[in-house]
């Protein structure tokens, strides 16, 4: 197991990355083999799927059962760049900015969903509330944690009155 010295970290020395890459650590699969038919948010669906995690991450998944739900952080694979920077959302009918909207056509093409955790079983972890395309590469978890996580606001920008469905 490693652990960061803090120490030792030089942060006067600290250079700005011009470019990040990512190893995904699994990959989900779900029911969706299409973009068509995907719910649009966790919260408006009851599809289940398995997070496989790949062995040399397996070890940690350990603890993470005694949660119910979990962050799940994915790469948009199927997205081809450069994206347009404004679009029209599903629920407007006039363009907003990409950091405005939960498009998944976004200039770093990431995805969050927060999932309920059903069960683990070895190296796969069975979800429910997937809105993920399947074979979809996973990049981190994390354990969802609502004294942390649930934020009350009264603010939601151009989306107040479109939202029809109460979100639990």
């Amino acid at each position: 197991m490693e652990i960061i010295n803090r120490e030792l970290i030089d942060f006067k020395e600290r250079k700005f990355p011009e470019k990040i890459c990512f190893k995904p650590i699994g990959k989900i699969h779900t029911p969706f083999k299409s973009l068509k038919g995907i719910p649009i948010q966790t919260s408006m669906s009851n599809t289940k799927g398995i997070i496989e995690i790949f062995s040399e991450f397996k070890s940690g998944l350990i603890d993470l059962i005694g949660f119910s739900h979990l962050y799940c952080l994915y790469y948009f694979d199927m997205v081809r760049l450069p994206v347009p920077l404004q679009s029209k959302p599903f629920l407007d009918t006039e363009s907003r900015g990409v950091f405005a909207i939960r498009t998944p056509f976004r200039p770093n093409p990431l995805g969050l969903s927060i999932l309920k955790i059903l069960e683990i079983k070895e190296n796969e972890i069975h979800v429910d509330n997937v809105d993920i395309l399947n074979n979809t590469p996973i990049l981190d978890l994390k354990p969802y944690v609502p004294q942390f996580d649930v934020i009350k606001t009264d603010k939601i920008g151009w989306l107040k009155g479109k939202i029809k469905r109460k979100v639990s």
